[in-house]
């Protein structure tokens, strides 16, 4: 072994250096809290100096907790709004967009993607103008396009919580991830398409048999990040709905719960228990889409 290569050598302490940085950051902002919240999870706390250990006590309230099951049920429901509709509409535009004989598709591009340079607490402070009653200009647009068949007083902040949020996300992640689709669109090889021509394959059966195996890892990779994204909901509902859950927690998400049981009730133990029952469904989810996606590259 050459002088400098060996375990203690100069190139191994310098890599040594190179790597203290990152692992030291990953041990005060990763690895510490995800100890302590485990630590937590396992105690009920009264404020941040008492403590009491109470093992799966928190986990058993939380199995007969009413609030809980609202949040993650709401949670799902704008998760399942996330996958079935935000997505095939994403994909819709991408497949528009990239059409040829599409002129100025570098302007629709734009202008579909621009809700993105917003913060999320623009958006919900200008959603929440937008679709309040009566002077919201959702409910006066649909007033006047239904000829006066859509009440003023629509009361979709009161009793359509939740369709409210995800059309708000349609707005918001439609243009976010046709930009993943346009970009794996545009790597279809085009002779496979043009082979399917000559061979009489109809538009259908060519986005079938060609265009969705090869867009599929990208496919894939969108729907992670919309799960992931759409469980972990909190900003948007939480700014629309002023830190409450609205009526009837119509828009209280699992996120949002926990934020409550930690810092406004001052239960960090259940909130640290909600975060990894929260964290137990986001890897058994990611475990169910690599198998499936392994199944179906077999």
């Amino acid at each position: 072994m050459s002088a400098g290569r060996g375990i203690g050598g100069p190139s191994h302490r310098a890599a040594w250096i190179f790597l203290a940085p990152f692992a030291l950051v990953t041990l005060v902002f990763v690895a510490y809290p995800l100890v302590q919240s485990a630590v937590l999870a396992v105690q009920q706390t009264y404020g941040p100096g008492t403590k009491t250990f109470v093992g799966t006590k928190n986990f058993t309230d939380m199995s007969g907790d009413p609030v809980f099951w609202t949040a993650l049920r709401n949670t799902i429901i704008y998760t399942l709004g996330s996958l079935f509709i935000q997505l095939p509409l994403a994909l819709a535009l991408a497949l528009a967009l990239n059409s040829p004989r599409l002129r100025g598709r570098g302007i629709y591009r734009l202008i579909f993607f621009s809700p993105q340079l917003m913060g999320l607490v623009f958006v919900s402070i200008l959603a929440a103008l937008m679709f309040e009653k009566q002077a919201g200009l959702v409910n006066q647009s649909l007033h006047a396009i239904t000829g006066g068949l859509w009440s003023l007083d629509f009361p979709w902040l009161e009793s359509h919580v939740m369709a409210t949020l995800i059309i708000i996300s349609l707005w918001m992640y439609v243009g976010f991830n046709m930009i993943y689709f346009l970009a794996a669109l545009q790597n279809v090889d085009q002779t496979l398409i043009e082979a399917s021509e000559i061979d009489g394959a109809g538009v259908l059966a060519r986005f079938r048999h060609v265009v969705i195996p090869a867009i599929r890892p990208v496919g894939s990779f969108v729907i992670m990040l919309s799960m992931i994204g759409s469980l972990q909901l909190f900003e948007l509902p939480f700014v629309l709905l002023e830190g409450t859950g609205g009526p009837r927690n119509q828009g209280l998400t699992v996120v949002m719960y926990l934020y409550q049981s930690g810092f406004e009730v001052g239960d960090l133990g259940y909130a640290s228990a909600i975060g990894w029952v929260l964290a137990v469904l986001l890897i058994g989810l990611a475990i169910v889409q690599l198998w499936i996606i392994r199944r179906e590259e077999r």
